[in-house]
């Protein structure tokens, strides 16, 4: 048998998928007793040279293989003494293929896998390019955005949005930024988080470039709800990115900081100073509220205004 295997370039093509997914199998039934197992035994299978033969099950056009290559990579870069090595294997690109093409959960254990590398401190560049971004918007268009996957891709998104190839991408895919907004929105703290950072760093990188293609999608409602509700982290990047987005002149222009203060201000001579800070949040999340009914309401207008005309032509 393995004679007529070895006669063909398809037999030793079967015969290695055979082998490997074998292999693969394998280890994925491990799997359960991996994610039981401590840190220091999962270093001890990464060691024992399990990395190079799954990067090369990354490689094959199987889709199981990958896919099962993938759980398996997911499972060992879960141990941080392995990332270095991981991100070192080249597995990075390929995990982006499956975020192209793979199914649902291959999807999933590859964006998980790659979040978890995207922490290693070793990292000399990020561990994703460009390539990326249109899968994990689309991604993070069809999931919940106060998921667990949601933070996830979020976390990847912002990395990628550093770079100039990243904003432009972010920018140029279908609904990139709309989906962004929705996510400071409608997200967990995390997710908010790292979405709001996003939108930040394309404004950062150029006012005049982005500044409308924010606004354009809605922006403000979330990112005011965002200065009460978010993290400390998420609320001081949502501040700035409000004072980026404003039309007034810098030496006018009202930030963040200093409303919030005028509104406290306003709250302690009303209710007293012990009970300011209660009253000053009661009443920054009815200006939120109304400017998200303003703004809804503006958006009804210029629907109705834009809606084709239901007079036949003569």
């Amino acid at each position: 048998m393995l004679f007529f295997c070895w006669e063909s370039p398809r037999g030793v093509e079967v015969f290695m998928e055979t082998y490997f997914e074998g292999y693969a199998r394998r280890l994925n039934l491990m799997g359960p007793l991996w994610q039981l197992s401590n840190t220091r035994n999962k270093v001890k299978i990464a060691t024992a040279g399990a990395i190079p033969p799954l990067v090369e099950l990354l490689k094959f056009q199987n889709g199981t293989l990958r896919e099962l290559a993938a759980a398996a990579i997911l499972t060992l870069s879960a141990a941080a003494p392995n990332k270095p090595a991981i991100a070192a294997s080249g597995a990075a690109p390929l995990l982006v293929q499956i975020l192209h093409s793979g199914s649902v959960q291959g999807r999933v254990d590859a964006v998980t896998a790659l979040h978890y590398l995207s922490t290693c401190k070793e990292n000399s560049s990020p561990i994703v390019d460009a390539t990326a971004v249109p899968p994990l918007i689309n991604l993070l268009k069809d999931c919940k955005k106060y998921s667990k996957f949601a933070e996830k891709a979020t976390a990847l998104l912002e990395i990628l949005s550093s770079s100039e190839e990243g904003r432009i991408a972010i920018t140029n895919s279908d609904g990139g930024i709309l989906t962004l907004v929705e996510t400071v929105e409608d997200g967990s703290l995390v997710s908010t988080q790292h979405a709001v950072g996003a939108l930040l760093s394309l404004c950062q990188s150029c006012r005049d470039k982005y500044r409308q293609l924010i606004l354009k999608e809605g922006a403000i409602p979330g990112l005011l709800r965002l200065t009460v509700e978010g993290t400390f982290e998420a609320q001081e990047r949502a501040r700035t990115l409000l004072d980026l987005l404003r039309d007034t002149p810098q030496e006018k222009r009202l930030s963040s900081s200093v409303l919030e203060k005028i509104v406290y201000d306003i709250a302690a001579r009303v209710d007293g100073a012990d009970k300011a800070a209660e009253t000053a949040k009661r009443l920054l999340q009815d200006m939120v509220q109304r400017s998200m009914e303003l703004s809804m309401t503006r958006i009804q207008q210029r629907a109705a205004s834009s809606a084709p005309s239901k007079i036949p032509s003569a």
